[in-house]
């Protein structure tokens, strides 16, 4: 059977890989030791998909060093240094890494820690947070992730449909993209509006349209991500696009990124990662980015008061 190491057991890490231990998957999560201490009672997942107290394996970084075939990332791209540190011990030539991060930069940064390594591009899809007592709160029924190997590349596509294979039987919306590239950009344009919009006005999609020039504001970021996507090689494609534009301009949605939520409770955000890589892509092809400015600079005020309190 597999193995599959998970980092993190929060609401992508501890959802995915619990659904995946539950359909009898062999994962062992790689976590602090305050997580480690929430999690000897079990796993605990509350969702529209069903409630679950799941047993689970768990290790810390002091743990043996220990051979696997998956090292399945699901940390925020601000703790990725430290993530790579984690498991380092446990990556050897020809493991493959599965990081399921927002935004592109991270793959090169994983690629140089770990040249022998097999590095897929990822994305995932559920709206998930972990409470402060321990549990995996699904808030959306939606759950999927899309895995590819990456252009050019050959290396780890049997291993990567044996572990799509075990997220299906999971119930997971799972499945090989034959472009995994080009939907890191679709989803990474979508998630920069929606994060950009949603903590810049602090309100949910539906208060924003709601509003006299919501549309527009949305839009235009939509457009000032897609141009940059297209700038840089990854045009994206005509339905993910559209099913993206449909979502963002849903009338009377609660729809909010995790970056707002993240900003609403005073923690770290992936500013950095997700809008600010955003902008310098777009600065060095010459492209305009007026809206994803304001926003951004939003979100760092938010960074510098909350380093300058001490979080």
């Amino acid at each position: 059977m597999m193995k599959i190491l998970m980092l993190g057991a929060g609401g992508v890490g501890g959802y995915f890989g619990g659904r995946l231990v539950q359909a009898g998957a062999d994962v062992t999560f790689l976590v602090r030791e305050g997580r480690a201490a929430q999690l000897r009672g079990g796993l605990r997942i509350e969702s529209p998909n069903g409630d679950a107290t799941i047993p689970v394996k768990v290790i810390t970084a002091d743990a043996p060093k220990a051979e696997f075939d998956v090292i399945i990332l699901s940390c925020k791209a601000y703790g990725l240094t430290g993530a790579l540190e984690a498991i380092a011990p446990f990556v050897r030539e020809g493991v493959a890494i599965l990081p399921l991060l927002n935004g592109f930069g991270h793959l090169k940064q994983i690629e140089a820690r770990f040249p022998d390594a097999i590095v897929w591009g990822g994305i995932a899809g559920v709206a998930a947070s972990l409470t402060e007592d321990g549990v995996v709160r699904q808030m959306l029924a939606f759950q999927t992730i899309g895995a590819g190997v990456r252009a050019g590349r050959s290396d780890g596509q049997a291993t990567l449909e044996s572990l799509v294979a075990a997220l299906k039987r999971a119930g997971i919306d799972a499945a090989v993209s034959d472009n995994v590239e080009r939907a890191m950009w679709e989803k990474w344009c979508f998630l920069a509006t929606l994060a950009a919009s949603t903590c810049l006005m602090r309100a949910p999609i539906g208060e924003i349209l709601a509003t006299d020039h919501g549309e527009t504001l949305i839009t235009g970021l939509f457009e000032e991500c897609n141009r940059t996507a297209s700038a840089e090689g990854w045009t994206p494609a005509p339905k993910p696009t559209q099913d993206y534009r449909d979502k963002l301009l849903e009338r009377g949605s609660n729809f909010t990124a995790s970056m707002m939520r993240d900003m609403e409770s005073g923690h770290a955000t992936e500013a950095d990662h997700i809008i600010g890589d955003m902008i310098a892509r777009a600065r060095r092809h010459g492209l305009e980015t007026p809206l994803l400015q304001v926003a951004y600079s939003r979100l760092q005020i938010h960074e510098t008061r909350r380093r300058a309190s001490g979080d």
